[in-house]
């Protein structure tokens, strides 16, 4: 039987990545899927590359008069209309965090009987993630955060490639910055940008972050968050800590952006910034600042999506025979939706 994938346009604007190049989209083809992608404005791969590479082109947004089992394949949130969601769909959708909005998404599926298959809970055995950008978004949160600090980052900002990123940051004033989950994807990103930088930061893992050494942590200019946890932990900044007589630390970038959820270890601010305003403040004296854009990697359009597309094909291959990494994304999604429906009787 032929699998339909349909790569559908990002609502966004400022979602340049895409979850397969064309490179991979022609693999795919050549391996007996039907592929294919809406245009896009914006989208760092340009429709024409698709198009060479034997996939169908559709209109943008019209993933949802597709065929009944296409399994429509994306990044980011979904338009809000339909409500009713028929198809199995691939996508971050943040969706078991109780974050803002997710109780609504998978009611959402629940009413059109389609699925959510979450590639944030895509996983190996031992619940490692498959395919994420979490390298380049720590780098590109690290980046932003030095260049924030030397007052050299400039709003809006515009997408960009790593080697000029790189050399943005060579050549700056020194300063002390600390990784939190330095070991992970997001962590080795955040090193990588701050070695451009010149800076050599403090790595903290879960070592350190156990028994968390709160002045340590404020006597640093620069603090980048890398850690992604599935259950509630003390936070690692509280707003106490903010108010701390001789904090050091100006600049805050949080990579993980788990605003609004339980899961949150920086409950000091209530929602993230964007392209258009990156920075926002949250003590005036001494100044401390804040970068929390959920979407960061897409900064780094084309060396993200080649990445992420690389770690993806082999699991879109699978989809056929419904390995285990799939059956477990059904299943948490089943599970969360039986849930909800008990909790509302």
């Amino acid at each position: 039987m032929t699998v339909e994938l349909w790569m559908r346009n990002e609502v966004r604007a400022t979602e340049r990545r895409a979850p397969i190049t064309p490179a991979d989209a022609a693999a795919l083809v050549r391996d007996g899927f039907a592929v294919t992608i809406e245009e896009s404005a914006q989208r760092v791969y340009p429709i024409g590359d698709y198009a060479a590479a034997g996939c169908s082109v559709a209109e943008a947004g019209s993933w949802a008069d597709a065929p009944e089992d296409a399994v429509v394949v994306g990044l980011k949130e979904l338009p809000e209309e339909p409500f009713a969601l028929r198809h199995r769909h691939v996508f971050f959708g943040h969706a078991y965090k109780q974050q803002e909005g997710a109780e609504r998404l998978l009611r959402r599926f629940d009413a059109g009987g389609g699925v959510l298959l979450d590639l944030e809970y895509l996983t190996d055995d031992s619940g490692r993630r498959l395919a994420a950008f979490g390298y380049w978004a720590g780098y590109v949160g690290a980046a932003l955060a030095v260049l924030h600090h030397r007052g050299a980052l400039d709003a809006p900002l515009q997408p960009t490639s790593v080697p000029e990123l790189d050399a943005r940051l060579a050549g700056g004033a020194p300063l002390s910055a600390v990784v939190v989950g330095a070991l992970g994807r997001c962590g080795r990103g955040a090193d990588r940008a701050l070695t451009a930088a010149g800076v050599t930061p403090t790595r903290w893992d879960l070592a350190e972050t156990r028994d968390l050494d709160r002045p340590a942590l404020l006597r640093h200019e620069v603090m980048v968050n890398a850690v992604l946890t599935s259950e509630p932990v003390p936070p690692f900044l509280r707003p106490a800590d903010l108010d701390e007589p001789g904090r050091a630390l100006r600049t805050v970038c949080d990579v993980t952006c788990d605003v609004g959820s339980p899961f949150n270890v920086l409950p000091v601010y209530d929602r993230t910034t964007t392209w258009d305003e990156p920075v926002r403040a949250l003590r005036d004296e001494p100044r401390l600042d804040l970068i929390a854009i959920d979407n960061l990697p897409s900064l780094v359009p084309l060396e993200a999506t080649d990445a992420f597309s690389a770690d993806l094909l082999p699991l879109l291959r699978d989809l056929p025979r419904e390995t285990s990494p799939w059956q477990r994304g059904e299943k948490l999604f089943h599970d969360t939706v039986t849930s909800l429906k008990e909790a509302s009787r």
